[in-house]
């Protein structure tokens, strides 16, 4: 029988990398601790995330099977899916799965799509957000607690289950639970006379004017986008006013206009400080390319990023030999009197409900995720995964990257806010396109204010369905 998982389909495939001292156990630990934070606060009881199966369903081992599954990501969170793939394909040889994978860009719009159009992989890789905005009513995607006697659903936290319950369906299982950290570039910090990481505003300004002053206009100790202003700017509400940026169940803004507009200058007051580099001079040199793929970056011009603690090796990977070993996992910055910052669910592996062999797909997803021949081969190559088996079947093979695993731990131990689903919606966050781009665009080509821009920012959240 031939195999649907050639290595060789990889040349096609985009190259970007997106998935991304602790250790992995500290990190666990941690996790831990804030799943049971979310636990006392969840609307869900553990009864409603683990019902049983309405019936026993028995894994076809005989018959030929074929399934599809896709994913985003780069390199090496594909070569890790494919050689997962091929010892999935060794323990159940009748049954074959075809993958589809790529780069981030354009991805969900390809996925929405298909799911559309009811033709979306049997197995998909999905955005914690997707659940919500695809299958508000649970049509496209499979509850999961009816396959719990194939999936060991007691292998994840009540919380994380709980995140992916959307009208009343368990419509995925999460891979991984994430949220944002700084990543520092201390090399070119040292070059600035600067010896530490960034620890508050005061030390982000203070930087900002020794990298103009001792190393030049081009050089910059930090790098936002569009989409990074616009988490940081939340970061920085959050500290500062100490509640959720919206209602998680609702999305109802807890933000008047004028808090907003203050964050919005906050971000702005780091391009004036020269702390980060201003849109239009990025755009300049780099298009709409993501941020490691920049020369800046490669080079130690742009000394920091606010990134997914999933992405960490991406991010020193990215840096050329001179700057690699000065990549550092930073900390959390406090701005304020609370700890700013969200977690959420990194991704899913979810069922569509057109897969014609459910029982099989659930046995795939549970081999990625849970049994020791899958998971200690996918690793932390899509962040560290929040199974408990899948943790332990990755530690104990030294799957577990330590730099993933120190800023996992550094951000399930410091955030403590919730994020509603609209969020990320497309329409808002999308490169090039979304609402998030345009305010932050204008804030820096029109040197704009918070209250110039608020406006735009509260009516295109208005018409993805929040309540401002």
């Amino acid at each position: 029988m031939k195999k649907a998982i050639s290595l060789g389909v990889a040349a096609a495939m985009a190259a970007t990398l997106l998935a991304g001292c602790g250790t992995a156990a500290s990190s666990a630990a941690a996790s831990s601790e804030a799943a049971s934070t979310a636990d006392s606060t969840t609307a869900e009881s553990t009864a409603t995330s683990e019902a049983a199966p309405s019936e026993a369903h028995e894994i076809n081992t005989t018959d030929p099977i074929e399934l599809t599954i896709s994913w985003w990501g780069g390199d090496s969170r594909h070569e890790a899916y494919q050689k997962a793939l091929e010892a999935f394909h060794e323990k159940y040889p009748n049954i074959t799965v075809s993958p589809t994978y790529g780069a981030w860009s354009g991805w969900e719009e390809k996925q929405s799509t298909a799911l559309a159009a009811d033709q979306g992989s049997d197995v998909m890789q999905v955005n914690w957000n997707w659940l919500y905005q695809y299958s508000p009513t649970g049509d496209k995607f499979v509850d999961l607690r009816e396959y719990s006697d194939i999936i060991d659903l007691s292998q994840w936290s009540d919380a994380a289950k709980n995140a992916c319950i959307v009208a009343d369906s368990l419509q995925a299982v999460p891979i991984s639970m994430t949220g944002r950290i700084f990543y520092w570039n201390m090399n070119t910090f040292k070059q600035a006379g600067i010896e530490e990481v960034p620890t508050s505003y005061d030390d982000l300004i203070a930087a900002g004017k020794a990298f103009q002053e001792k190393l030049g206009d081009d050089y910059y100790p930090l790098h936002l986008g569009a989409y990074d202003r616009m988490i940081l700017m939340v970061f920085y509400l959050e500290s500062k006013y100490g509640k959720d940026w919206a209602d998680p169940t609702t999305s109802t803004l807890n933000y008047t206009a004028d808090e907003i507009a203050e964050g919005i200058d906050f971000i702005k007051s780091l391009v004036d400080g020269h702390v980060i580099m201003s849109l239009p001079t990025y755009y300049g040199s780099n298009g709409d390319n993501a941020a490691h793929q920049s020369n800046e970056w490669i080079t130690g011009k742009m000394a920091g990023i606010f990134e997914w603690d999933s992405s960490a090796t991406k991010y020193q990977d990215a840096l050329d030999e001179e700057n690699k070993p000065g990549f550092t996992v930073g900390e959390e910055i406090k701005f304020g009197d609370y700890n700013g910052g969200f977690s959420k669910v990194s991704m899913g592996l979810a069922i569509t409900k057109t897969c014609e062999h459910p029982a099989e797909a659930a046995t795939l997803i549970n081999f990625l995720l849970n049994e020791k021949e899958g998971a200690e081969i996918m690793g932390s190559e899509c962040g560290l995964p929040a199974s408990k088996a899948g943790l332990e079947a990755a530690q104990a093979a030294g799957k577990i990257k330590e730099l993933v695993a120190e800023a996992n731990g550094k951000v399930m131990s410091f955030v403590g806010f919730q994020l509603d689903p609209l969020f990320e919606a497309n329409d808002l966050k999308a490169n090039g396109t979304g609402i998030y781009q345009e305010v932050f665009d204008t804030v820096d080509y029109d040197n704009a204010s918070g209250a110039d821009v608020v406006d735009t920012l509260l009516d295109g959240m208005s018409a993805v369905g929040y309540t401002v």
